[in-house]
């Protein structure tokens, strides 16, 4: 039997190889990385029966489960569907990134925020070592987390921030929200990440910011209270220990990654 591969194969299983990496990536440090491993290895099964063994009877109900499995998944995989969506939508995205610069002349970061005054209060609250969490809205709409926290609307001031922060302050152990040049509200409950690549030192701050940063596309910066070092979550990626000049280059250019 002569088998002929077409360059449209070579494109076919390439792409597949690349999904299936990055879907890997995606969920690799989850819970979830055993049902995706155990998924792959029923999907390869299938395709034996059906198209190398051509088993009708096995193939059959191997088919039927393959129908209502597809329904399965997607409740199953809601959070991380979700995230994938997200970050096909993502402004980091290289293909909408090239046609968003391409049609305009934005900057790509927290656009008109007063970044110096938000990294000066991180500094001090550093120093001090007054734990902080502050998320930065950028695409995605926030009312859903901004309702969990107290409605501030103020202009950004390092002192506003230091003082939301201090810790005998009743808001500072939630997040505060930055849209602009406005701090939106204070004391708010983010999603916590349940990744398992998070350091061991990173307390329930880091995690509510990376959890953040998985399902919205916003940059979260957080002062550690019990070192002081400052971190910035983006995109599910964590950076841990910057320095005030590095918070306002990513504050700036609007990417972890970028530095």
């Amino acid at each position: 039997m002569r088998f002929e591969i077409r360059f449209v194969d070579i494109v076919d299983i390439v792409l597949v190889a690349f999904l299936l990496y990055k879907t890997y990536k995606m969920l690799n440090g989850t819970t979830a990385i055993r049902v995706f491993f155990g998924i792959l290895v029923f999907v390869l099964a299938w395709l034996m029966v059906n198209f190398v063994f051509e088993m009708q009877l096995m193939g059959g109900l191997m088919n039927q489960i393959v129908n209502v499995g597809a329904i399965a998944l997607i409740i199953l995989f809601q959070d991380e569907l979700r995230r994938f969506l997200s970050m096909i939508g993502s402004k980091d995205n290289f293909v909408l990134r090239f046609f968003g610069k391409l049609f305009s002349s934005k900057k790509q970061g927290v656009m008109d925020t007063d970044a110096m005054q938000v990294v000066i209060g991180c500094r001090n609250l550093s120093r001090k070592k007054i734990g902080a969490l502050i998320i930065f809205k950028r695409g995605d709409d926030l009312k859903s987390i901004e309702v969990t926290g107290e409605t501030l609307n103020a202009v950004i001031s390092s002192r506003l921030i230091e003082n939301i922060f201090f810790k005998n302050s009743p808001l500072h152990d939630g997040a505060m929200i930055i849209s602009g040049n406005r701090i939106l509200s204070a004391g708010c409950i983010l999603p916590v990440s349940h990744s398992l690549n998070i350091p061991r030192e990173c307390g329930l701050r880091h995690r509510a910011a990376l959890g953040m940063s998985e399902k919205y596309d916003s940059i979260s910066v957080i002062v550690s209270e019990e070192t002081g070092n400052i971190s910035v979550a983006q995109s599910g990626q964590l950076k841990l220990n910057i320095t005030p000049d590095e918070l306002e280059a990513i504050l700036t250019g609007g990417n972890i990654n970028k530095m």
